[in-house]
């Protein structure tokens, strides 16, 4: 009799996309009890030695199986219990709608020899792996667990992820079971704490309302509210420049400063009489060389996120779903990775082949294939679990929903660029010397466009061209003016920048900064507006208060999220997401929960978990032992997150 083989999925579709692969399209589907949309696929496959020819069922689950939280003598909420959640004890165990589900593994292992996890490749998917484990251990406690390396479900791809399972990585399953203590403990302890003093102000707040606190959630918000003040404090300067202006051969050329701007006017008006005084300008330098521009490097989720938002008309988490759901059907490759590098031995051309049929690139595709080929650019970062996103399988925009159609042919025209040439120009440098003043004229020539004649999303034009300076003469400039000017404020935050400064931070993972971003978003700590300039300065602390919402736990894999609009979004602090992040600021600087800092480490520290520098009790304790601090200083100075309500959220005092 053929030895049986239980594999898991993260989700219904991978499942039924791995067991079409491996069954080769015969496959019989059965119902599970409880849940409508995990199905068991049986089916034979061989999956070479030791296993040789087995009889399959393949499953799923739907996110995590699992759920933490304390035990229910800690559920009441008061400020003097606050503290004793740090040593708490925690309990996991099956969430309530999940036992069907876990009830079948458990099941289905019993008459198992072994279980194949094919679960998403990066930490969360091992950490779900691990719970799949545990209720296939409850069936069958020796059943041999191996899981499949895949990132995306392209049949020959699955099939080899198959035939060469590996172990699951129990470290990046600390890691993650780390996280997800600490972000119980730190959760649970400073919403009550934070919700409780500000109810007791009353008004708004004392309006049954939860003032929700996470440890990436205060930091973005953070980011937000800094950018605010810094607009909000502007202070404009005055400037003074000098350009000068010469017309030949029909063309006018205008020569910028190289000093660029003064702020002291006297200056410049000295400046500008020696240029007058000097009547004639005389070319120093003329440079006439060969340029480039670069062709993008291959695509991260964190790239993915911020152009998405800034060219598609959708916000990030949006993006991210779309992206998701390309990836479950089959079209692109797995949309979380932080690999900006293709491995030599994937087989670019084989991609590009397919997307030759497309009407809109596929003349690009072909000219690739026809020659133009060129090896993409390899970035920094390789995560070593995940190709950069691209491409996988060819579909027509037209069967697309518009969100996943855009998202697609972003992917898609994104590899083809990575495919092809740089673009070629040529790029001309004239400098004048002039009353003992530098200025300089460029122009450029683009001569070759490349990769930008599929890649709509960079711009790189020809300007006009300069006609014809020989260096060493002399002319006397056709006008020379004094300019001026006032520095203008920087814009409010937008979510491409709010993205990088995430990034650049470490606070949360390419894969979760959208639902960070969406979370501050739902509390109302945050407004949005169009990047276009409006609602500027004081409309913004007069914004929306914020909303009521309870404290959630972490979500299933991917989320919604809607929001689209024609122009990228900018964020505004509301009232009260300026007051927490002031009140906190003021009770301890680099301390503070509305700085990077302490999240930073926290996942510098779980990296090191993942390789095996650091164990997993330890890295509890240290950062317990840090937000502990925090907390009683909050508790001692808790007075000044009160008077930053008061000026923000009532308008107290100022």
């Amino acid at each position: 009799m053929a030895p049986r083989i239980l594999c898991v999925a993260e989700k219904p579709s991978i499942a039924k996309s791995v067991a079409n692969h491996l069954s080769g399209g015969h496959v019989s589907t059965r119902n599970v009890p409880g849940n409508q949309y995990v199905k068991n696929y049986e089916f034979d496959f061989s999956f070479g030695p030791p296993w040789g020819n087995c009889s399959v069922t393949m499953t799923s689950v739907l996110g995590h199986l699992t759920g933490t939280d304390f035990p229910p003598q800690y559920k009441k909420w008061q400020i003097s219990t606050c503290r004793e959640l740090f040593d708490a004890p925690i309990t996991t165990k099956v969430a309530e709608d999940k036992e069907p589900i876990a009830r079948n593994i458990t099941q289905q292992a019993r008459y198992s020899k072994a279980l194949f996890i094919w679960t998403d490749c990066d930490r969360e998917g091992e950490h779900i792996g691990s719970e799949v484990r545990q209720a296939a251990f409850e069936g069958k406690a020796g059943i041999e667990v191996k899981r499949a390396i895949f990132s995306n479900t392209e049949r020959a791809h699955v099939l080899r992820a198959a035939q060469n399972p590996v172990p699951l990585d129990d470290r990046q399953v600390s890691a993650v079971a780390a996280r997800i203590e600490l972000d119980l403990r730190l959760g649970v302890i400073f919403t009550r704490f934070t919700t409780l003093i500000l109810q007791a102000l009353g008004g708004e707040l004392a309006d049954q309302r939860i003032i929700s606190y996470g440890s990436c959630q205060f930091p973005t918000l953070g980011f937000v509210v800094d950018r605010y003040f810094r607009v909000k404090n502007f202070v404009p300067e005055k400037f003074w420049s000098i350009k000068v202006m010469h017309r030949r051969e029909d063309i006018e050329v205008t020569f910028l400063w190289r000093r660029h701007r003064l702020f002291d006017r006297m200056s410049v008006v000295i400046l500008f009489e020696r240029c007058l005084a000097a009547r004639l300008a005389k070319v120093t330098k003329l440079l006439k060389k060969p340029t480039s521009k670069w062709k993008p490097l291959p695509l991260t989720t964190v790239e993915l996120q911020k152009l998405g938002s800034r060219f598609l008309r959708m916000d990030s988490q949006r993006v991210m779903k779309v992206a998701e759901d390309l990836y479950n059907k089959g079209w692109i490759s797995y949309p979380r990775t932080e690999t900006d590098q293709f491995d030599r031995g994937m087989d670019l051309r084989r991609l590009v082949e397919k997307q030759v049929q497309d009407n809109a690139w596929g003349h690009h595709a072909q000219e690739l294939l026809n020659g133009a080929f060129r090896e993409p650019r390899g970035g920094r970062n390789n995560d070593q679990a995940h190709p950069p996103i691209h491409p996988v399988n060819y579909v027509a925009p037209g069967s697309l929903g518009d969100d996943e159609r855009r998202v697609y042919e972003f992917v898609v025209r994104r590899f083809l660029a990575c495919c092809s040439d740089d673009a070629k120009g040529e790029s001309t440098t004239v400098e004048l010397e002039y009353g003992n003043e530098t200025f300089a004229a460029n122009g450029l020539l683009v001569l070759q466009k490349n990769y930008l004649l599929v890649y709509p999303y960079d711009k790189w034009e020809s300007s006009q061209q300069l006609p014809h300076f020989t260096v060493g003469e002399t002319f006397e400039p056709t006008e020379a003016y004094m300019t001026d000017g006032e520095t203008s404020a920087p814009g409010y935050l937008t979510e491409p920048e709010l993205i990088s400064l995430m990034d650049a931070n470490g606070i949360g993972t390419d894969a979760t900064m959208a639902e960070h971003i969406a979370k501050i978003k739902e509390r109302e700590y945050v407004m949005t507006q169009g990047g276009d300039g409006t609602g500027r300065g004081e409309a913004a602390a007069r914004g929306a208060r914020g909303g009521r919402g309870g404290r959630g736990g972490r979500g299933g894999r991917g989320g919604g999220g809607v929001g689209s609009g024609a122009s990228v979004q900018q964020f505004i602090p509301t009232t009260l997401g300026v007051a927490l992040i002031e009140g906190y600021d003021s009770i301890g600087l680099d301390t503070s929960l509305g700085k990077p800092f302490l999240r930073k480490e926290m996942e510098i520290k779980m990296k090191e978990i993942c390789a095996g520098r650091k164990s997993r009790h330890d890295f509890v304790q240290e950062t317990l032992e840090q937000y502990r601090d925090v907390f009683v200083r909050t508790q001692q100075q808790v007075e000044l997150l009160k008077a930053a309500c008061r000026k923000y959220v009532f308008g107290e005092g100022g």
